[in-house]
C-alpha cells in the first residue's frame, strides 16, 4: 500500500532513510539543522529546522489518512477474515483444552490417586520392614549375650554373672567367649544406615545388654586370661623335683593356648577413641606377654642383687633365675606353635603368636632377650655394692671365680627345655654369648 501511495501521490520525503534499520533520530537531527544553519553562526536558529519536521510529520499523516481512506474496506475485510479464523482456532483450542482436561482428571484418578497410596503403602512397608530388621538385631544380640552368659559361667572364674554350683572350670570357654565377644562387637560396630546395627543403640534392652553383660564379661575374660598367662611355669629347678607329669604338662599347655588365643582375639576388638592402625597388632597379648617378661626380669634382677650381697643364698637364686629362664624358654616354644585364627579379610594373621612379640622386642629369641636384659642391669646393681665396700664386696671379689663358674651354670640350666616342650638342644654351642654377656656384667665389673 505505500508503494500506491506513493506512485499515486509523489512525496519528497524519503521514506527509505526512516525504514532503514540504522535510522538514527539523533543524527537525522543534528544534519537537518547544519543543513539549516550555518556552523558558525551565534546563536543557531532551530525554529526553520523545527518547522520542517513538523512539516514533514503532517505530510506523513496526510499521507496515513489518504492511505486509510483508501483502503478503508480491504482493511475491513482482512480484519473480520482474522477474526472468524481466530475464533475457528479459538473453538478447536478449547475442544482440545477439554480433551486433555478429561485426560488429566483420568490419569489423575488412575494413576495419581493410585501412586499416593502406593506410596503410604511403601512408607508403613518400609517402617514394617525397619521395625523387623532392628527386631531381629536386637534378638540376635540377646541371644549373643545369653550365649555369653552360659559360657561365662563354664568358665569357672569369680565374680561371674552366672554361676552354676559345683561345675568345674573349662578354660577353652575363654576362646568361645572371645568369639562371643567378637560378633557383639562386630554387630554393635555396623551403625551406618543400612546395616545390621543400625538403630541398637537406641534400644535400651541394648544398652543394658552392653553395660551389665558385655562389659563386664570382657573384663572378666581379660582379667582371666591375663592371670593364667602371668601364673604360666613349667619348670621343676624351683622345686628341686622333677615329679612334673604328663597330664600336668598338657593342661598347663592347654589352659595356657587358651588364653593367649583370648587375649589375640580381644586384641581385635574395635575402640572408639583409637584410629585404625595400617599394621594391625595384637596389643593385648603383646602387653600381657611383655608385662610376664618384665615379671621375671624385675623379680630375677632383684633377688639376683640380694645374693650379689649375701653370696650364701646365691646358688638358690640363681636355681630360680633359670627356673624362670625354662618358663620363658617353653613360653617361647608355645607361642611358636599357636596358629592365630583369621579374624576378618583386611587383617593378615601372622604365621604364629610368636611372631608379633618378637617384632615389638626387636629380637630373634625371648631367652635371649631375657638374659641380655637381665645383664644390662645387673652390671649397675654390681657396681653399687661395689661402691659400697665392706664385707659384701670384699667377699664377692674374692669369690669372683665361683660366681662365674655359677653364672655360666645358670644360663646353661635356664637354656635347656623343661620336660613336657620337646628334647634338648645342645646348649652349651647355643647361649655361649649369653653366657658371655652375664659373666661379663658380674665379672667384668668385679675385675675394674
Amino acid at each position: 500500500m505505500t508503494a500506491t501511495a506513493e506512485e499515486d501521490d509523489p512525496s519528497y520525503i524519503d521514506y527509505e532513510a526512516f525504514l532503514n534499520p540504522s535510522f538514527s533520530p539523533s543524527s537525522f537531527a543534528n544534519s537537518l539543522v547544519l543543513t539549516t544553519n550555518n556552523p558558525t553562526d551565534t546563536p543557531l536558529d532551530l525554529s526553520t529546522p523545527l518547522s520542517r519536521v513538523l512539516f514533514d510529520a503532517q505530510e506523513i499523516n496526510t499521507h496515513i489518512d489518504a492511505l486509510t481512506t483508501k483502503s478503508a474496506l480491504p482493511l475491513l475485510a482482512h480484519t473480520q477474515e482474522q477474526t472468524t479464523s481466530s475464533a475457528r482456532i479459538l473453538q478447536e483450542i478449547d475442544s482440545q483444552v477439554a480433551n486433555l482436561n478429561d485426560g488429566y482428571k483420568r490419569l489423575e484418578k488412575e494413576v495419581l490417586v493410585r501412586y499416593e497410596t502406593a506410596e503410604d503403602v511403601k512408607t508403613v512397608a518400609s517402617r514394617l520392614w525397619e521395625t523387623v530388621r532392628l527386631g531381629r538385631s536386637v534378638g540376635r544380640s540377646l541371644q549373643l549375650g545369653r550365649q555369653l552368659e552360659i559360657q561365662l559361667s563354664e568358665v569357672g572364674a569369680a565374680g561371674n554373672p552366672v554361676k552354676t554350683q559345683g561345675q568345674k572350670e573349662d578354660h577353652r570357654a575363654l576362646i568361645r567367649c572371645s568369639n562371643t565377644l567378637l560378633s557383639l562387637h562386630e554387630l554393635f560396630s555396623k551403625s551406618s544406615p543400612g546395616e545390621e546395627g543400625h538403630g541398637l543403640e537406641r534400644v535400651d534392652a541394648v544398652r543394658t545388654l552392653q553395660s551389665s553383660i558385655v562389659n563386664p564379661a570382657e573384663r572378666t575374660v581379660l582379667m582371666k586370661s591375663q592371670q593364667i598367662v602371668r601364673d604360666f611355669s613349667m619348670s621343676s629347678l624351683s622345686t628341686g623335683t622333677n615329679t612334673t607329669t604328663y597330664a600336668q604338662t598338657s593342661d598347663t599347655k592347654s589352659r595356657t593356648t587358651s588364653a593367649l588365643l583370648s587375649l589375640y582375639l580381644l586384641s581385635s576388638l574395635p575402640s572408639g577413641t583409637k584410629k585404625k592402625q595400617e599394621k594391625w597388632e595384637p596389643d593385648l597379648l603383646i602387653q600381657t606377654l611383655q608385662d610376664y617378661l618384665r615379671a621375671s626380669l624385675t623379680s630375677s634382677l632383684a633377688s639376683l642383687a640380694r645374693s650379689l650381697a649375701t653370696l650364701p643364698s646365691l646358688d638358690c637364686t640363681l636355681l630360680e633365675v633359670s627356673s624362670r629362664c625354662q618358663n620363658i624358654l617353653a613360653l617361647e616354644s608355645l607361642l611358636s606353635l599357636i596358629s592365630p585364627p583369621v579374624l576378618t579379610s583386611s587383617v593378615v594373621p601372622p604365621a604364629n603368636l610368636l611372631q608379633p612379640l618378637l617384632a615389638r622386642l626387636e629380637t630373634g629369641s625371648l631367652v635371649s632377650y631375657f638374659w641380655r636384659t637381665l645383664a644390662g642391669s645387673l652390671g649397675t646393681k654390681v657396681m653399687e655394692i661395689m661402691n659400697r665396700g665392706g664385707v659384701s664386696a670384699r667377699t664377692l671379689r674374692s669369690n669372683k671365680n665361683s660366681v662365674r663358674d655359677a653364672i655360666r651354670e645358670c644360663v646353661i640350666r635356664g637354656g635347656q627345655a623343661p620336660q613336657g616342650i620337646g628334647e634338648k638342644k645342645p646348649i652349651e654351642k647355643s647361649w655361649e654369648r649369653e653366657v658371655a654377656v652375664m659373666v661379663g656384667s658380674v665379672v667384668g665389673t668385679l675385675g675394674r
